[in-house]
């Protein structure tokens, strides 16, 4: 399910956007988000000028998510950085809720001005693993895939059972302006990628995490 505040054409540039947006619908979609009350099971996040909630996810996406957080949190131990789940992303009046985000372990000095959650800035790799449906897809593909570049996010990661046979696709070198990124590199499932930069440099997304190549969709 998704409830839809405002959305832009996909082709309106950035500036044309700020015209139909701008500060005024970005302060009430902001207000509103922050005293949503949403039935149990749902979630709400603020992409592109729009609200969007959006049920919690299924098995298999969360038995995915659930490995790359394990992964990352033995990656980190010992050091000062964390894998994080369920944490709001902070942006400019923008509000995310990625699979898995690696940020400082202690969060405090990184909260937004009303401690919603953490601000982009402090975060060093999000992770998003796609779940089915036209819709979800394109939030992680296209819609969060232009956001976390506008937030100059250093590394992205879509983990996608639904492109081909199953993809990873890494994201780094964000360009905030064009939002969209210098580098993308996007290899199938049973083809090792390793996170080149920050805190989880040389983590590798494997097998292990993605599971076995999938048949067909």
């Amino acid at each position: 399910m998704t409830a839809l505040a405002h959305e832009r054409p996909e082709t309106m540039t950035e500036a044309q956007a700020e015209l139909v947006n701008g500060p005024d619908l970005d302060e009430a979609l902001w207000q509103a988000w922050k005293t949503m009350e949403l039935p149990e099971g749902y979630r709400a996040e603020i992409i592109e000028g729009a609200i969007e909630v959006s049920p919690t996810a299924r098995r298999s996406h969360g038995l995915i998510a659930n490995r790359v957080r394990r992964a990352l949190d033995k990656f980190l131990e010992g050091g000062e950085y964390a894998c994080h789940q369920d944490v709001n992303v902070i942006h400019n009046r923008r509000a995310w809720i990625p699979d898995a985000v690696v940020a400082p372990e202690d969060t405090e000095p990184y909260g937004d001005e009303g401690d919603m959650g953490v601000r982009a800035d402090s975060v060093h790799l999000i992770v998003e693993v796609v779940s089915p449906g036209k819709r979800n897809q394109d939030r992680d593909r296209v819609r969060k895939r232009r956001e976390y570049a506008r937030a100059s996010i250093p590394v992205y990661v879509i983990i996608d059972d639904y492109d081909g046979q199953g993809a990873v696709t890494l994201f780094t070198g964000p360009r905030p302006d064009a939002a969209d990124w210098a580098d993308i590199h996007r290899v199938p499932y049973g083809t090792e990628v390793v996170i080149p930069e920050g805190p989880a440099k040389g983590f590798a997304i494997t097998e292990a995490i993605t599971g076995p190549v999938r048949a067909e969709k």
